[in-house]
C-alpha cells in the first residue's frame, strides 16, 4: 500500500466534479511566478538554476509577487541556464518583448500555439549558439545527430529532455532503469489527485514506459507526491479530482482539461521524433 498506517486521507469520490481553473485576466502577467513553480523541484535537488531554492519557494509560493518580488523572479530565472534561452527564442519568435510573458512560459513548460511560431531554423541556430562549442571540430558527426532531433521539434521542455539530454542513448545502450526514471521525473507529466494528506497528495498519472525501441506512456499508476514544504506550496488548495502538472516529485500547478490536453500532445510529439531519430542525443551536451 502506498499509505502509512493511521493516516487519514481525503479520498476521490467516483464522478467528483472537477473544479474550474481560475482565468488570467491579463495573459501577459504573472510568467515570472508561474515558471518558478515548474522551475523549483529540480532546483531543489541541484540540477539547474541558481542556488538559491529557499528563495525560489518563498516567492514561488507566497501571493502574487508585488515588483520587488517579481524583479527577485526574474533575476532567479535567468540563472536557469537550460530554460532562459528557449523563453527567449519563443518570445522574440512570436514579437513579444518579455521571456516571462505568461504565455511563452506556458508554451515551454506546458505548450500552446506561440510554439508552432518557431521556425526549425531558429531553433537549430538557439543550439548552435549554446551548444556547438562543446563538439570536437564544431561541425559534423555529433553535432549533426543534435541538429537532426531539432527537425520536426519545438522549443518545449520535453524537446530538452527527451532530444538534447544523453538518457535516451543511455536507454539505448542498455542502461534502463535510472535513465528512464530521470526521464520519466525529469518531463512535466499531468495527473489527477487522488487523494490528499498534510504535505503529500496520491495521484494518478501515466509513467513512462520503454519497449526495447520506443519511449511511450505507459499506463495510469498511482504515486505520491509532494504538495507542500514548510508550510509552503507551488500550487493552490487542492481538492480530489483536480487536474495537476508534475515536475519531479512535486505538483506545480492546478491545470485545465485543455491544458492536459496540450502538455500530452506536445510531449507525444517529441516524443515521435527522437524516437524515430536514428541516433540518440550526445553525451557531450552535458560535458
Amino acid at each position: 500500500t502506498c499509505g502509512g498506517r493511521g493516516r487519514s486521507h481525503r479520498a476521490a469520490r467516483s464522478g467528483s466534479p472537477r473544479r474550474a481553473v481560475p482565468s488570467v485576466r491579463d495573459p501577459s502577467t504573472g510568467g515570472a511566478a508561474l515558471f518558478a513553480r515548474y522551475a523549483y523541484p529540480p532546483n531543489a535537488l541541484g540540477y539547474c538554476g541558481p542556488d538559491a531554492a529557499a528563495e525560489l519557494l518563498e516567492r514561488a509560493a507566497g501571493p502574487a509577487p508585488g515588483p520587488s518580488s517579481d524583479a527577485g523572479l526574474r533575476h532567479l530565472a535567468r540563472g536557469f541556464e537550460g530554460a532562459w534561452p528557449y523563453l527567449e527564442l519563443i518570445a522574440a519568435a512570436n514579437g513579444l518583448g518579455d521571456p516571462l510573458d505568461r504565455r511563452v512560459v506556458e508554451a515551454y513548460w506546458i505548450g500552446n500555439g506561440l510554439l508552432d511560431r518557431v521556425p526549425t531554423a531558429l531553433l537549430v541556430r538557439s543550439l548552435e549558439d549554446r551548444f556547438r562549442g562543446r563538439f570536437r571540430g564544431g561541425v559534423g558527426g555529433s553535432w549533426d545527430r543534435l541538429v537532426a532531433t531539432a527537425v520536426g521539434a519545438r522549443p518545449h521542455h520535453s524537446f530538452h529532455v527527451f532530444g538534447v539530454y544523453p538518457w535516451l542513448g543511455l536507454l539505448r545502450g542498455g542502461r534502463v532503469e535510472e535513465p528512464l526514471r530521470v526521464l520519466d521525473r525529469c518531463r512535466i507529466r499531468t495527473g489527477r489527485v487522488l487523494s490528499l494528506d498534510g504535505d503529500e497528495a496520491m495521484v494518478e498519472s501515466r509513467p513512462l514506459a520503454w519497449d526495447g525501441r520506443r519511449l511511450h506512456e505507459g499506463a495510469p499508476r498511482a504515486e505520491r507526491v509532494v504538495v507542500s514544504a514548510a508550510g509552503r506550496s507551488l500550487v493552490g488548495p487542492l481538492a480530489p479530482g483536480d487536474l495537476c502538472t508534475l515536475h519531479w516529485d512535486w505538483v506545480c500547478d492546478r491545470v485545465s482539461p485543455h491544458q492536459v490536453a496540450a502538455l500530452r500532445r506536445r510531449s507525444a510529439q517529441q516524443l515521435a521524433v527522437v524516437d524515430a531519430a536514428r541516433y540518440p542525443a550526445p553525451a557531450n551536451v552535458l560535458a
